[in-house]
């Protein structure tokens, strides 16, 4: 079954990257994490795949400067305007992307995760918190980092805002947050003017991935307290 059929067969994602975020995916100038984070949402969606399309159409000498973090503040629209003023390139520059090849392996890993985890339910599990297990794939530099996160439903990650970006996807169950419901397949994008406190919905527990670039703020004196145990 070709990727496009099943991903015509799965609904299809209300919460997408920004622009911005597609065209540092596009370019290779995403960390690791972010990186990885991106692959897993084009799993699920048709509209974020043609616009990366479009995005590697602009080649990547446009946006060769690009430093790895913080995102180049370009959006897709700005990128696409230079396509015709663009010299022709006989080769991109080498990327650092995930490719989003296949749906999920032998052990239900999603493609992108395969080089990561065997499986999720022999991944070495870590309870955090009561109702909260995490998963560490990756740290990155900066306080950066990539986990894998199962919370129970009704339990709540404390209130917090960003030192950096922060890329949550939603691999299964959902949760909603002060800016609406994520399920299968969205993308939470926060920076440093968010503030939020997800809370898994009632139902099956939720799986997703974190990645950051920078360390997590917590806000209220709970989570202060436990950040240290946490390691976000």
């Amino acid at each position: 079954m070709s990727d496009s059929h099943t991903l015509s067969s799965l609904p299809r994602p209300n919460h997408h990257p920004s622009d911005a975020l597609l065209v540092g995916y596009g370019a290779g100038c995403l960390c690791e994490g972010l990186s990885l984070a991106v692959a897993l949402h084009l799993l699920h969606c048709l509209d974020c795949r043609a616009a990366l399309a479009a995005v590697d159409a602009v080649g990547g000498a446009l946006l060769e400067e690009c430093p790895p973090d913080p995102l180049e503040r370009l959006t897709l629209a700005d990128t696409l305007a230079r396509l015709d003023g663009a010299p022709a390139v006989a080769e991109a520059p080498p990327r650092r992307r995930r490719e989003p090849e296949g749906q999920a392996g032998e052990a239900g890993v999603p493609g992108p995760l395969k080089p990561y985890i065997a499986s999720l339910e022999g991944a070495p599990w870590r309870r955090l918190a009561p109702g909260v297990e995490r998963v560490r794939l990756l740290r990155g530099a900066r306080g950066g980092a990539t986990h894998l996160l199962r919370v129970t439903p009704g339990t709540a990650v404390p209130h917090h805002g960003h030192a950096g970006l922060e890329l949550t996807v939603v691999l299964s169950g959902s949760f909603t947050d002060e800016r609406g419901r994520y399920a299968a397949g969205d993308m939470a994008e926060a920076d440093g003017d968010t503030r939020h406190r997800p809370v898994a919905d009632p139902g099956a527990p939720c799986l997703c991935l974190l990645a950051t670039n920078a360390p997590l703020r917590f806000t209220g004196l709970l989570g202060r307290l436990m950040r240290p145990f946490l390691g976000l």
